[in-house]
């Protein structure tokens, strides 16, 4: 009778850790339903210049006669803030995918792309699996890989102190993107595994220290930064 106490104190423990590893509160949380909510990808104005900042797309939506609801850097970026690796922006492609190998996270194989088609489907797959048929209205690689078929990327380590800030996009099990920034440090395995616990099959990681979300709804409102491209969900006002 004891030994069976024993079990249940100790599950009873395992379940409030691991709720508290993955608490929230931890995060910065946003889901989007692309088939009713307005979700592009922003780099550059019609002059040509980078928006760079939230605020500066902000500014400019606004001039648009558009209300900013969400926003978030969409992938990494090289030293011109041009999208490292492929780019695709209202089915142009404006920078092409990247297959090569060296070093750094983006190159942390499999890495992988994001993208939404001219049916507002979104969708993440492995670099050497994406395939542009035409009906890609944008996209953005980015890397690595977080979840793969269900999987954490192999290279992730349980208990890592590679620590940093950390923000990623994964497909919900009922087709919403859900967009999530970490509030703290945290390793690639435990937040890989927070996208695992939302039932996303298939996670992408964005960036790391530098990443920003703007979520008002939330009273979470980063405006700054230096972006390459950038993630937003407008509404007309």
């Amino acid at each position: 009778m004891k030994f069976k106490i024993a079990l249940f104190l100790i599950a009873v423990l395992l379940l409030f850790t691991n709720a508290a590893k993955y608490d929230k509160n931890a995060f910065v949380v946003y889901t989007v339903n692309p088939k009713k909510q307005d979700l592009k990808m922003y780099w550059k104005n019609e002059k040509g210049k980078n928006f760079a900042s939230i605020q500066n797309l902000k500014v400019w939506l606004e001039s648009k006669n558009l209300t900013l609801d969400f926003a978030m850097n969409a992938g990494m970026y090289n030293k011109k803030s041009a999208p490292q690796g492929l780019y695709i922006e209202k089915r142009k492609t404006l920078t092409s995918l990247d297959t090569s190998s060296a070093a750094g996270n983006f190159y942390l194989k499999p890495n992988g792309v994001f993208y939404l088609t001219t049916s507002n489907v979104p969708k993440i797959c492995k670099t050497e699996d994406f395939a542009n048929d035409g009906k890609v209205e944008y996209a953005t690689q980015s890397g690595p890989m977080l979840v793969i078929d269900g999987k954490i990327h192999p290279e992730f380590k349980e208990g890592s102190s590679n620590v940093n800030i950390r923000n990623g996009v994964g497909i919900l099990p009922d087709g919403k993107v859900v967009f999530v920034l970490s509030k703290k440090e945290i390793n690639f395995y435990d937040f890989a595994s927070y996208f695992k616990e939302l039932g996303c099959k298939n996670a992408l990681y964005l960036d790391g220290f530098v990443s920003r979300a703007y979520v008002p709804s939330q009273n979470w409102e980063e405006t700054d930064g230096n972006f390459g491209v950038l993630f937003a969900v407008t509404r007309k006002r």
